[in-house]
């Protein structure tokens, strides 16, 4: 193995390299060091280290599923969001909510095309109450019993929470009842109330979006974490969210992977210059880095392009996401980026990895026709 000193970086990059080199765990200041002075290469191939010792092989993962979103009629008009709809414009501005015709026609085709999972998240929806959701999941694993449903962020938990008048735990415990399987990172953006107070002012807290996932866990619910960034965030913002996702899953081990992700500009009320390759790559590396606690680290083909997320591969990520058969909401940003299961394969395996289906949960499934 390399040293830190086969860096060519200043004393304090290299004494934060030595010390993730030998496996050890960096601190807030240290994360920062890298973050701020160490060069892209030596970022990237730290991370890179990290990512061999936990997966040796060289196997890179990804999940067949598809991005139901049930409705797309919203009261939080999130500065970033391009796909919502206000509840007062619902018939003006093409509001719905998902028949169950609709809702079974894209089960089915998901399921034709080898998916094992839907991810299923929509607007915090005014006039839905908390027995629409119960009944949709029960539906669905009667209908299609092999289906993994991975839904509602906690955003929309507590939503219903309020909405309801119950606690986050009564909430999560009727949903897990009626069939949920697992729970997605979405809205999180950057946990840190500062940043979610000017973008998502109408949204959990920092504190509440970990406390969904924290309370998830301990029934048994595994999840994801995801960062969106490149808006209105500093630097160190980004760093005290990936510190504050490695603090809950100290507690939990609950969280399966983490996926940070660039936002898109087009068509929101957030006027900036998309993030670079380069910027979201040292964000990737540094996730890997800190999270030494989560496995499973995703690249963003979605948001980045297929050629960024092969890079991303030797970067720190060890999966390459969803096969997407079906995504809206970023797509509503301007940004249409489309990937066949056989494009996938072709990507991982020019990489040098060996590409494998998985399920959320990282267990391998049988392997599903390159089409």
């Amino acid at each position: 193995m390399m040293s830190g000193s086969a860096f060519n970086e200043n004393p304090a990059v290299i004494a934060v390299a030595e010390k993730v080199l030998r496996g050890g765990r960096i601190d807030f200041a240290e994360a920062r060091v890298l973050y701020e002075q160490a060069s892209l290469f030596t970022l990237g191939s730290l991370a890179h280290a990290v990512r061999l010792r936990k997966h040796p092989d060289t196997i890179v993962t990804y999940v067949a599923d598809r991005n139901i979103n049930y409705s797309n009629i919203c009261v939080c008009a999130c500065r970033f969001c391009a796909f919502f709809c206000p509840p007062e414009k619902a018939e003006e501005q093409g509001g719905y909510v998902i028949t169950r015709e609709e809702l079974g026609r894209k089960i089915e085709e998901t399921i034709a095309l080898g998916g094992t999972q839907i991810l299923m998240q929509g607007g915090h929806h005014p006039d839905l109450r908390l027995e629409w959701y119960e009944d949709m999941i029960r539906w669905i694993k009667e209908t299609y019993p092999s289906i993994h449903v991975h839904a509602f962020s906690p955003p929309e938990i507590v939503f219903f929470a309020e909405l309801e008048g119950l606690m986050v735990k009564e909430v999560i415990a009727r949903l897990r009842a009626a069939g949920l399987d697992s729970i997605p990172g979405g809205g999180a953006e950057i946990l840190v109330d500062e940043v979610r107070s000017k973008v998502s002012p109408n949204k959990c807290s920092a504190s509440r979006w970990l406390a969904v996932m924290e309370e998830a866990h301990y029934q048994d619910l595994r999840t994801t974490a995801t960062m969106m960034f490149g808006h209105e965030e500093t630097h160190l913002h980004r760093i005290e969210h990936l510190f504050a996702v490695r603090e809950v899953q100290d507690r939990t081990g609950g969280f399966t992977a983490f996926i940070p992700w660039t936002f898109q500009p087009g068509n929101t009320n957030i006027k900036v210059t998309p993030e670079p390759a380069p910027g979201y790559l040292r964000v990737l590396a540094l996730s890997r880095i800190v999270l030494d606690n989560v496995d499973n680290i995703q690249a963003s083909w979605v948001t980045m392009g297929p050629e960024i997320a092969q890079l991303a591969l030797y970067y720190g990520a060890n999966d390459f996401g969803s096969l997407m058969i079906e995504e809206n909401v970023v797509a509503a940003a301007g940004v249409s980026f489309r990937l066949s299961r056989a494009d996938i394969h072709k990507i991982v395996r020019a990489a040098g990895f060996e590409p494998r289906q998985r399920n959320m949960t990282y267990e391998f499934i049988d392997p599903q026709p390159e089409v």
